[in-house]
């Protein structure tokens, strides 16, 4: 077999299993919330719905909390790990490196194999390490101390991350 040959079938491969991540996540998530209260403590869980000065957030117990903007202190937004599509990329960025490597260098044809795997598996790690990066700091919002008018857009963008997005 060719290297085109098989550079075409492990592309293939590699297509068919990234492309089928995204059939299953046909339900839209709302982001996870971390809310700290001024006087009962904090409160995690995934958001939503936001409305006009309360937000409802469903905890990891399956119990639904609705929450007074008014009583919230400081909210921590944790972002959603991008891991699989970055080591996806990463793959995809490495497997035609170690290709190139094989054509500028003449190696046995074991060496050909694991170079392109080397690459392949180094490119998949760095991009998974660079989608997971986001995660590990959160977005913070103050709420304390602010006037209405920024409340109002610190709801408009909490409603664009709510799982139920248009609700008045």
């Amino acid at each position: 077999m060719t290297k085109s040959k098989k550079f075409i079938s492990l592309f293939l491969v590699f297509s068919l299993v990234m492309l089928s991540v995204n059939l299953h996540a046909k339900e839209r998530r709302g982001a996870k919330l971390s809310i700290t209260r001024k006087n009962d403590g904090k409160i995690k869980g995934e958001l939503l719905v936001v409305k006009q000065n309360l937000l409802l957030l469903l905890l990891e117990s399956g119990i639904d909390v609705t929450i007074d903007i008014r009583d919230i202190q400081v909210i921590k937004i944790k972002k959603r790990s991008k891991a699989l599509w970055g080591a996806g990329i990463g793959l995809l960025v490495g497997v035609p490196m170690g290709l190139v490597q094989n054509t500028t260098v003449k190696q046995e044809a074991v060496y050909d194999a694991m170079n392109v795997m080397g690459w392949s598996a180094l490119g998949a790690i760095c991009g998974g390490l660079i989608g997971a990066a986001p995660r590990l700091i959160p977005q913070t919002i103050q709420i304390e101390g602010m006037t209405d008018s920024e409340i109002n857009e610190v709801l408009a963008k909490l409603r664009k991350k709510a799982r139920v997005r248009d609700y008045r």
